[in-house]
């Protein structure tokens, strides 16, 4: 039996080209093809981030504070290298990279914040100053 070609015509052709995949596995598993998803919490004590970046480290981090934001960027560069009889027979580069800023509510005690790094989720602790902790409560001491 043989192959049923169908015409088409020029316009098609263009959209299928522009519209298409041309390097399917140009990015392979691990790397990003856009920027991870953060979870934000918040409680009475402090602001919570969660950034998930599998496949990153610690190291892989960088976290800055910047007039009043707070910038989370990584960058992560890898050669893979196939060897063959001592020649090099191909080589892959991969880089990716990825910031996010976040702009700090008032109520956050910059001089507090800290950051943490487990099973692929980079977390960071915002707490709250004093004066903007709700409900809290303590003992008053009678004079």
């Amino acid at each position: 039996m043989l192959p049923v070609f169908r015409s088409r015509n020029l316009p098609d052709l263009f959209d299928e080209f522009f519209n298409s995949n041309l390097l399917p596995n140009f990015v392979e598993e691990g790397a990003w093809k856009s920027t991870p998803a953060v979870n934000i919490f918040e409680n009475n004590e402090k602001f919570e981030i969660e950034v998930a970046a599998p496949g990153l480290e610690k190291d892989d981090f960088k976290i800055d504070l910047k007039n009043d934001h707070l910038v989370v960027y990584s960058e992560k560069k890898d050669k893979k290298e196939e060897k063959e009889k001592g020649k090099v027979v191909r080589s892959e580069f991969k880089y990716s990279s990825f910031q996010r800023s976040f702009a700090l509510p008032k109520e956050v005690d910059v001089t507090n914040i800290k950051a943490s790094h487990k099973n692929g989720v980079l977390t960071i602790e915002l707490p709250k100053k004093t004066e903007y902790k709700e409900n809290w409560s303590r003992q008053i001491e009678i004079q």
